[in-house]
């Protein structure tokens, strides 16, 4: 395989190619497509969070003009929606509900006309009769004695549960333990385009365009309402306006358009309006009972949690989150030598909950960093010191976790000691401490989080590099991008093995007709496995290209060398073979300079960071005010720094936002109450802060590319360190918490409450439902941090 050759732009921050077209205007998403003969669709959803649909009535609507069609749940009965996983068979959602909605805006029908506007006054014309049901709109409604049963016939609200088999107390000989009931609140994952779809039934092979994260994951799953082979299916996701999780695989919506287009047999576009975006897409949302154990020295003992994850309605994500990754990272990157998880996954009368930029982590480091800013209060010591005694040690790795977790590599204290040095923590405090003093009412507030996430979870992953006859090349992966920047970063991949100019090569994507197989982007896997099978393609081809060029040189392979001009022989100047050159060659002989293949990739790999955040709150008002965010992040080997600093800030603003301003809230009948942007809360520039962002490299030995991911990395650290923050602030004022988000009015009742010495305990026993759920295979407590 050729190194980096001199002057290689591995390394280096190289804005983004695939970005002029976006700010000029000239990108091209799905709503932009019109094709002869287009329809337009519209939904009409239910009002109500849970009830009998008892007759709907479509004879105005067939007749308004321009109508085509009109689908209810009896036109499709028996067809149930694509999603993306599955908790239960018994909880199967249906493609239009016939009988029952089980949360607001749930889709009843489908209104399909020549026109947007004539779509839209037809649906008004659906006549629905609902008869209203009891509600269980959170978690402790949906678990209550009594509480009204989404499926009577499952028997319960609980979609999915596990508790741990091994009842040994994880807190036995603790000195010091410490107990918090922590609320990580459901938010709205808001892409700025939402979801879209434009289906073309005519078209051969049927044609769908459509906002995804995973195009071949959505095309086999739209063959399938089709009823056809996936061959017989192209699926093409043009620009996409941001997905978060949020657009992963094939939303219910789109196999109804799929299936009305199919029907109709003419062209159907979709278009979310942004009421219904902020509806539709939720993440986050669990209720933590977390314990955490500690000797005299401030060294974890063991650490109990019981995890409800409100998984919404028809179990939204298979209900996994809490199960899954939530579970996998429990730990963190602190040495925890015992552990009893127990978790439940909810149904409720809200919408389906699913991924948002983490997907489970964010919420597992949410509650340790709580646990551990809790104990150090405890210990009267300080926080990073609490956390120095007990991060893992770089000679521990790799290392398996209680969880099962199999960490890679990490220097977690270099995180820690950096951005404690970035931060001038000393120097804080000591302004903290002058404020306290002087009796002034905008108090500062230190917070601290360190934080190990997972990301790229192995698999296999396509990759193509096509060398055409004039000297350009095509690059091609499976992964499906919309904003993270592959353009750039898997063409700088090939110009360094190649040495072909930035300039001439280009990427596709996101074309199922073009790009044969791919698994799309989630879970920050795009670079360590889209960019390491490009890579991989890439190097056959410069093999290849190697030896056709040393048979024109009449030289050894081992002789010849790629530089400015070419291949040329090793110290004799002149002669040389040229790209453009080769690739006409290998034409002309049947042989394409063209190398399609998939690289697989064991293990996940486990980035790392740590984040300070400082805050101003005013106590006479309870606002808080950012003032400054220092990250030290790892992901590896670093390819372009540009685009690692823009994941940064984007990840990071995200967890800030969900500490200070975010929150997605029904009332106890299931009506939202921030269901447009005048109530639910997202920052402006206005709000922000220019961000500190700093990056350390431990590169991987599970890619070739030593990369892990950096999509997330932000929303992870960011979160607990400004939650942290908030709570540092009011210390001394004898605030032990606040619930996210920490919006004024819930600041200032805390002052209130401890000018008053009312506070609140923030723990009371989790349910007993945990008790009842099938056990987990007990596990080996660990004493010590053996590594594997």
């Amino acid at each position: 395989m050729p190194g980096v050759r001199p002057g290689s732009l591995l390394g280096t921050a190289v804005r983004r190619v695939e970005d002029p077209e976006l700010v000029v205007g000239h990108g091209t998403f799905v709503a932009n497509h019109r094709l002869p003969g287009t329809t337009h669709a519209v939904f009409v959803r239910s009002p109500f969070a849970h009830a009998l649909v008892t007759g709907i009535d479509v004879a105005a609507a067939l007749e308004a003009p321009g109508v085509v069609m009109v689908l209810t749940g009896s036109d499709v009965d028996g067809i149930a929606a694509p999603v993306f996983a599955s908790a239960n068979p018994a909880l199967v959602r249906p493609l239009l509900t016939a009988d029952r909605v089980r949360f607001v805006g749930e889709p009843v029908a489908l209104v399909v006309a020549e026109t947007l506007a004539q779509a839209v006054d037809a649906a008004e014309l659906v006549d629905i009769d609902y008869d209203p049901l009891p509600v269980a709109s959170s978690i402790e409604a949906a678990l209550a004695d009594g509480a009204p049963l989404q499926f009577p016939d499952h028997g319960s609200n609980v979609a999915r549960g596990v508790r741990d088999a091994d009842e040994t107390d994880p807190l036995a000989g603790a000195a010091h333990v410490v107990r918090l009931r922590m609320h990580n609140q459901r938010i709205a994952t808001n892409p700025i385009e939402g979801h879209a779809i434009l289906v073309d039934p005519t078209a051969d092979p049927v044609t769908i365009w459509l906002g995804t994260q995973h195009p071949h994951g959505a095309r086999d799953l739209a063959a399938r309402l089709l009823d056809l082979e996936p061959s017989q299916v192209r699926l093409v996701a043009p620009h996409v306006g941001g997905g978060f999780g949020g657009k992963a695989g094939l939303a219910p919506e789109h196999g109804v358009v799929v299936v009305a287009a199919q029907r109709l047999g003419r062209p159907v576009l979709w278009g979310e309006t942004r009421s219904e975006a902020i509806l539709s897409m939720h993440g986050r949302d669990q209720v933590h009972w977390a314990e955490l154990g500690l000797d005299r020295d401030g060294q974890i003992v063991g650490l109990r949690l019981h995890v409800a994850g409100d998984c919404g309605a028809y179990a939204g994500f298979g209900g996994g989150l809490a199960l899954g990754p939530t579970y996998l990272m429990a730990t963190g990157p602190y040495r925890v030598p015992r552990l009893r998880y127990d978790a439940i996954a909810v149904l409720t009368n809200t919408a389906p909950n699913g991924a948002f930029r983490g997907a489970g982590r964010p919420e597992a480091a949410a509650i340790l960093e709580r646990l551990l800013d809790l104990a150090a209060d405890e210990l009267g010591i300080a926080p990073e010191e609490i956390r120095r005694r007990n991060l893992l040690d770089p000679e521990a790795f790799p290392y398996r976790t209680l969880t099962g977790a199999d960490y890679d590599n990490g220097d977690y204290q270099r995180a820690l000691d950096e951005v404690l040095q970035r931060a001038d923590v000393e120097a804080l405090r000591a302004e903290q401490q002058r404020r306290r003093d002087a009796g002034e009412t905008l108090l500062l507030g230190i917070g601290l989080a360190t934080y190990v996430e997972v990301t790229g979870f192995g698999g296999s992953e396509f990759g193509s590099v096509h060398v055409h006859p004039d000297g350009s090349a095509t690059v091609r992966a499976g992964t499906s991008a919309h904003g993270q920047g592959h353009a750039t970063s898997f063409s700088m991949i090939v110009a360094d093995r190649l040495g072909i100019p930035l300039e001439r090569i280009t990427y596709e994507q996101s074309d199922t007709a073009a790009v044969r197989s791919g698994g799309g982007t989630g879970g920050s896997r795009s670079l360590q496995l889209g960019g390491s099978a490009v890579a991989a393609a890439a190097d056959e081809v410069y093999e290849r290209a190697l030896a056709a060029a040393a048979d024109v040189l009449e030289a050894d392979p081992a002789d010849v060398v790629l530089g400015a001009e070419g291949f040329q022989v090793a110290g004799v100047p002149g002669a040389s073979v040229g790209w453009a050159d080769l690739a006409t060659r290998a034409v002309g002989d049947g042989t394409p300079l063209e190398v399609d293949l998939d690289v697989d990739l064991e293990g996940a790999t486990f980035p790392f960071g740590a984040h300070i955040s400082v805050v101003e709150v005013d106590v006479e008002t309870g606002h808080v005010r950012p003032l400054r965010h220092v990250a030290v992040d790892d992901c590896g080997r670093i390819l372009n720094p540009l685009i690692v600093a823009g994941q940064q800030h984007g990840g990071t603003v995200q967890g800030i936002s969900q500490a200070l301003w975010e929150g997605f809230v029904y009332d106890a009948q299931g009506t939202p109450l921030t269901s447009t942007f005048v109530d639910y809360t997202l920052p402006t520039a206005a709000d922000l802060i220019q961000l500190d962002v700093a990056t350390i490299e431990t590169p991987t030995p599970r890619n070739p590319l030593g990369a892990k991911g950096i999509g997330e990395s932000g929303t992870i650290g960011s979160t607990p360190a400004v939650h942290n923050a908030v709570v540092d602030a009011l210390s001394h004022l004898g605030v032990r918490h606040l619930e996210m988000p920490c919006t004024p009015d819930r600041v200032w009742a805390a002052i209130q409450q401890a000018r008053s010495g009312e506070l609140p305990t923030w723990w009371d026993e989790p349910p007993a439902v945990f008790a009842e759920q099938r056990p987990r295979a007990a596990r080996t407590p660990r004493e010590d941090s053996t590594a594997i």
